[in-house]
This record gives structure tokens, C-alpha cells and sequence, in this order.
């Protein structure tokens, strides 16, 4: 891209062009093939002079894109109807296809995996080379998992509605990869969130908006200059973004006041809580138990539960957490390390040791496994066998 500016509107664009092209019957595959071939155009040409009207410049060679392809395929005289005659020049339609496109690309059909991708290339506007970069896998790789992502929603009715919930999921997995490669992740789906929140009126869109911005708004202190985790009780508060922090406060509050509760509203509740308190110490951990205790109600989670164990630990004692883990299963992801830090609070540190040993083992990362076992390491000094 030839600059930081041209890279967001041309991404901004994305979703209002490819929704065009569908709307006037192209195949959504093939369309949004021709909306990249227009994108990969623009970074070409506009340097030398932007266009006055971006939007349409990018519809019109779109469009003769998607024509081209067409009438080279076998099957061009069974799409003559669709394509015969080319639009006459003009302003874009104004037409918003941005949710739309939204719920194709979180179509039930598709794994999650697919629909995260077709997300970021659809709607987000990045290209394939970028989307295989931040999740580390071949190019090649991704340009199938693209393609067959493509192939399972072209036949789907491009005006049906779809389920805020799943393109919320989908939203919340690609925040959670949160940076690798060239393209900050964790950015990536608070900028594609903040559109969604500009395209529907939905309490739980602004709940996980607000929730993004309040764990986004802590990202420069979670890790120490060597690249080590620093948990949330030794992060350096200075260093947490307090506009993000404000700002997702208030979308929380106003989502909050229209008794409409859902999960990410509750999860960003908890997060807030957090971002509050000044001192680690000073964090409202009654509260956050009465929120994991509505967030539980509401999802049902084992991983819910698992976490509300761990705020017992802190407000009503290690024991209580303890008792709060009973009945859950010990192969949940961070399990072990939720055991082996209620054990060390309790005083137990020969058993906590062990159990930091052995959540370093299942630790999905390397910065979390290095974490995990320096605790194990630290434990074991002071004694414990």
C-alpha cells in the first residue's frame, strides 16, 4: 500500500463494493475475486492520481473485472441474462451491504477457522498473503481454505438474515489471535467491530466492542521487555491505554442500560472491574464473582466456571476456590494452572509446584508454557519436592 491512509479506505471501501456486485447478481465467489483484482488496481494506479469518487472507481473495475471473467467462461450464455449489459458509469450505490456480508461470511456451514478467514478477506479487505502471514500457515494453504469457504456460500441468499451471535464468535477468535506477523489482529477485529456497530443496533455488539477496547486497552504491559508474560496482577497500570479504557466504559454502560444482558456485555463488565481498580489489590472481586456468577447463568461455560474459581479464590479465600473447581473437568485448558494457583495461596506448595509443571506441558504457548514453568522453577527453590 502507498500509505497508511490509502491501506484503511481502500479496506473500508471493501464490504460497500463487494455488496454491490452481488446485489447486481454476480456470484459471490467470482465477485469477490473481482473485488481483490480492483483493490491490487488501486494500489497501482491511484498514487499517480486518486480517483474523486473511490467507491465507484473500485465498483466500475470490479465490475468489468467480474464481466471479463465471465464471458470467458464455458458458461457465459447461461449468465447473459446476469451480464449482458455493463452499468453505465456513476456515484456507488449507497446502500450498506457491510451486515450482510457479515453473516455470509459467518454462514453456519463454514468452520470456524474459514469463517474467520473469509471475514478478514470479505469484509475486511486484507489479502490472502496477509491473513496467511498472521496465522502463520503457506499462502497456498489459506488460498484453499479461502476458496472452499467461497465455493459454501455462493449459493447462499444474499439478502437472508443470519445470527448476530455467530459473527460475533467469529469476531471474538480473530481478537484473540491478537498480533503475528504484519497485521495486529486484535486491531484488525476492533476496527471490523466497530463497523458491525455502525451497521446494527445490538446491545451484545457493543458489548464486545467495549470488551475488545478494555483488553486491548492493557496489551502494552502483558509482556515484559524479554518477551515474558506479565500476569494482570504485576502489570504496570501506568502503561494501560486510558482513552481505550474510557471509551469502553461508556459503550458498556449505554449497552448495559438496555436490560438486554448477554455474554460479551458480562465478560466486559469483568474487564472493566479490572481496568478500575488502581492497585491490584484495590480490584472489586466480590463484584467480579456476582458477574462470572450472571456470565455462568447465561453460557453455562465449564471455562466460565473455571475462571469465577479463580475470582473466589481472591475474594472469598484460596479453600473457596478450591471448592469452586470441584466438579469441573481437570482437562480444561488452564485447569491445571487455576489448581495450582489456588493451591499456593493455600499454602500447599508442594502440590503447586507439580501442577505448574504440568500445565507448563499443556500450555497452548510458548510464551505461556516459559510462564508457567519459571513458576514450577520458583516454588521448587524455596523448598518444595
Amino acid at each position: 500500500m502507498p500509505s497508511e491512509v490509502d491501506e484503511i479506505l481502500l479496506r473500508r471501501l471493501t464490504p460497500g463494493v463487494l455488496g454491490i456486485l452481488v446485489r447486481r447478481g454476480a456470484d459471490f465467489a467470482a465477485a469477490e475475486d473481482a473485488v481483490q483484482d480492483a483493490l491490487v488496481e488501486a494500489v497501482r494506479v491511484w498514487p499517480a492520481g486518486p480517483p474523486r469518487d473511490p467507491k465507484g472507481w473500485l465498483v466500475t473495475v470490479a465490475w468489468r473485472r467480474y464481466l471479463d471473467a465471465t464471458r470467458a467462461d464455458a458458461a457465459r450464455r447461461r449468465r447473459e441474462g446476469l451480464v449482458g449489459e455493463e452499468p453505465a458509469p456513476g456515484p456507488a450505490s449507497a446502500v450498506d451491504d457491510t451486515l450482510q456480508l457479515y453473516f455470509l461470511c459467518a454462514h453456519p456451514s463454514l468452520t470456524p477457522s474459514s469463517a474467520v478467514a473469509l471475514t478478514l478477506r470479505a469484509v475486511g479487505g486484507l489479502t490472502t498473503r496477509q491473513i496467511a502471514r498472521a496465522y502463520l500457515v503457506p499462502e497456498s494453504t489459506m488460498a484453499q481454505r479461502i476458496s472452499r469457504a467461497k465455493r459454501t456460500v455462493s449459493g447462499v441468499r444474499f439478502a437472508r438474515s443470519g445470527d448476530v451471535g455467530t459473527v460475533l464468535r467469529v469476531l471474538y477468535l480473530v481478537f484473540n489471535e491478537g498480533y503475528s506477523g504484519d497485521v495486529d489482529l486484535a486491531a484488525e477485529a476492533i476496527r471490523l467491530t466497530r463497523q458491525l456497530a455502525a451497521s446494527i443496533d445490538h446491545p451484545e455488539v457493543a458489548g464486545l466492542l467495549a470488551l475488545m477496547l478494555l483488553h486491548h486497552a492493557r496489551h502494552a504491559s502483558r509482556t515484559a521487555s524479554d518477551g515474558s508474560l506479565v500476569p494482570l496482577a504485576e502489570q504496570d497500570r501506568g502503561r494501560w491505554d486510558t482513552e481505550s479504557i474510557a471509551e469502553g466504559v461508556e459503550i458498556l454502560q449505554k449497552a448495559l442500560a438496555r436490560d438486554r444482558l448477554g455474554e460479551f456485555q458480562a465478560q466486559a463488565a469483568i474487564a472493566a472491574l479490572h481496568a478500575d481498580a488502581p492497585t491490584a489489590g484495590e480490584t472489586d472481586w466480590v463484584q467480579i464473582v456476582e458477574w462470572y456468577d450472571e456470565l455462568a447463568r447465561l453460557t453455562d461455560s465449564p471455562v466460565v466456571r473455571l475462571n469465577r474459581a479463580v475470582a473466589v479464590g481472591e475474594a472469598d479465600g484460596a479453600r473457596a476456590g478450591l471448592a469452586a473447581l470441584v466438579g469441573l473437568d481437570d482437562s480444561l485448558p488452564r485447569y491445571a494452572a487455576v489448581s495450582a494457583y489456588l493451591h499456593e495461596r493455600e499454602g500447599d506448595l508442594t502440590a503447586a509446584a507439580r501442577l505448574y509443571a504440568e500445565a507448563a506441558q499443556k500450555a497452548p504457548s510458548l510464551a505461556e508454557r516459559d510462564h508457567l514453568t519459571r513458576e514450577a522453577a520458583r516454588l521448587h527453590a524455596r523448598g518444595c519436592h
